[in-house]
């Protein structure tokens, strides 16, 4: 599904934060040279052709409270990974949830994101969670310094002259 030149520079001012105004899409529709009545419809269409899928904040962890933050790897059987991806996926403390490859030296297979007030907090989020998958298998792997964070740009804004 390819987007056309107005999707693209709408979808490219979306990745950024929307503008903390009483009507952020008529700030959109300027920068676009449009109405914000089109944005709108812009976005909806975006919406439909699940290109958009949510709209949402990112909370600073971090800067909110939350200094626990670990990447947990886990070794899940082949044939329980979407039934423990399904159950992860429903605690609220758990983020991320993500299967990739193993390799011969690293066996995990899944990772889940897990944010809590400390890393003692973590350590008793990870015991509860293998009581309750039955999973004993796994690596912590804590933050140590944040490099980079930033929201993806899938387009660079240019105004149309």
């Amino acid at each position: 599904m390819s987007l056309n030149p107005f999707q693209k520079r709408l979808v490219a001012l979306l990745s950024e934060s929307l503008p903390l105004v009483e009507r952020p899409y008529l700030e959109l529709a300027q920068k676009l040279g449009c109405s914000e009545e089109e944005v709108i419809q812009g976005i909806k269409e975006l919406i439909e052709k699940k290109i958009i899928r949510r709209f949402g904040a990112t909370v600073r962890h971090d800067r909110s409270g939350y200094r626990g933050n670990v990447m947990v790897a886990w070794i899940v059987p082949e044939e329980r990974l979407e039934e423990v991806g399904r159950k992860c996926a429903t605690y609220p403390f758990i983020t991320h949830c993500y299967v990739r490859k193993t390799a011969p030296d690293w066996p995990y297979n899944f990772y889940t994101m897990i944010h809590a007030e400390d890393e003692e907090a973590c350590h008793r989020l990870v015991k509860n969670l293998c009581q309750e998958l039955g999973l004993s298998n796994y690596e912590l792997l804590f933050t140590e310094k944040e490099i980079l964070r930033r929201t993806r740009r899938y387009f660079e804004f240019e105004k149309e002259v």
